[in-house]
């Protein structure tokens, strides 16, 4: 650091605490947030460690310094040790026996009838009958007069007998058996349904995993005490791990075909999604492209996910920007050889 001047000095130290927080995100899939929940944390932080240290290996490219291997060698380990945070190409094949799976957090439908700007759709439920899919798996249900969707097998799982928010699957593959995992001291919650697809079952498994509560697109957000958030998002992680543990749990007990979607409230970088899709394959990175955004947010936010069994062909990922909600619906299609 002798040739370099104070505020570079001064960037290089910076640039030091940086990527050894990256280096540290990459141990995230190996630390249960149960153990260390502080540490679970980071786990929100990796997309803006990324482009942060991108941007120091510009920077230090641009002057011709020898600091530029420090972000540079913190990069190049994640692409070996970590989840891809952006895909250059995409796959966009299609067979007839694709089945036509959507993710969508809803938001209640509190936005569904609002006028989206950026087209011509008159609601998200026009939204989701022009994308026509076979499966719908819908996390913060509402049950209201107002639903408009057309399928002719569903099932609805609400908090209880006199509340009107849930979780529900809506199918037009034939469901013969269905269930609810019912988690404990919380308002989110998994389901599932077996659907017949011609000689097949698949199990169809809709995840919401505990909320960590933060709103960042809302006016009050950040007047919180930032101890007092660190602290209430350890707890919410920590919830997340035993709802984790109750999953696979469940979960392992079916040997066939699966899917599996929803919202993880979690990044792809962390404990909960590593453990979730171990031995499984994400339709993002079997067939997405770019960031993969699915939370409306002004930073790619990656927190809505469809997984498959191994033997599974995806054929197609996407992710729409509309606004009917603050997560953005997510759709694959599926087959299987």
């Amino acid at each position: 650091m002798k040739n370099l001047s104070f505020l570079d000095k001064l960037f290089y130290i910076l640039n030091t605490i940086i990527a050894v927080l990256l280096l540290l995100s990459y141990l995230l899939p190996f630390v249960s947030p149960k153990n260390i929940p502080l540490f679970a944390v980071l786990s929100l932080l990796v997309p803006v460690l990324i482009v942060l240290n991108g941007l120091f290996v510009i920077y230090w490219m641009v002057k011709l310094k020898k600091q530029v291997l420090l972000s540079s060698i913190a990069l190049t380990l994640g692409f070996f040790f970590s989840t891809p945070f952006y895909k250059v190409s995409e796959k966009t094949s299609a067979l007839n026996t694709d089945i036509k799976v959507m993710s969508y957090n809803v938001k209640s439908f509190d936005w569904f009838q609002t006028k989206n700007e950026k087209n011509d759709l008159k609601s998200g439920f026009e939204f989701i009958t022009q994308e026509n899919p076979d499966l719908i798996l819908i996390q913060e249900y509402y049950q209201s007069s107002k639903i408009q969707l057309d399928f002719p097998y569903k099932y609805i799982k609400k908090h209880n007998n006199s509340s009107n928010f849930g979780m529900a699957i809506y199918s037009k593959l034939k469901i013969i058996n269905s269930g609810s995992l019912e988690l404990k001291n919380t308002h989110n919650n998994i389901i599932f349904v077996d659907v017949l697809n011609q000689k097949d079952t698949i199990r169809v498994y809709n995840l919401h995993l505990e909320s960590l509560k933060i709103k960042p697109n809302e006016e009050n957000f950040g007047e919180e005490n930032s101890e007092k958030l660190i602290k209430r998002i350890g707890t919410s992680f920590k919830k997340q791990a035993d709802q984790t543990a109750l999953f696979l749990e469940h979960q392992k007990n079916w040997k066939g075909k699966q899917i599996i979607g929803g919202d993880f409230n979690n990044t792809a970088y962390s404990w909960v999604y590593n453990q979730i899709a171990k031995d499984k394959k994400d339709a993002f990175i079997e067939a997405g492209k770019g960031f993969g955004k699915t939370y409306n947010y002004f930073f790619p936010t990656r927190i809505d996910f469809m997984l498959t069994d191994p033997t599974a062909i995806i054929n197609r990922f996407t992710t729409s920007s509309v606004g009917y909600s603050d997560h953005y619906p997510i759709l694959s299609k599926i087959s299987w050889p």
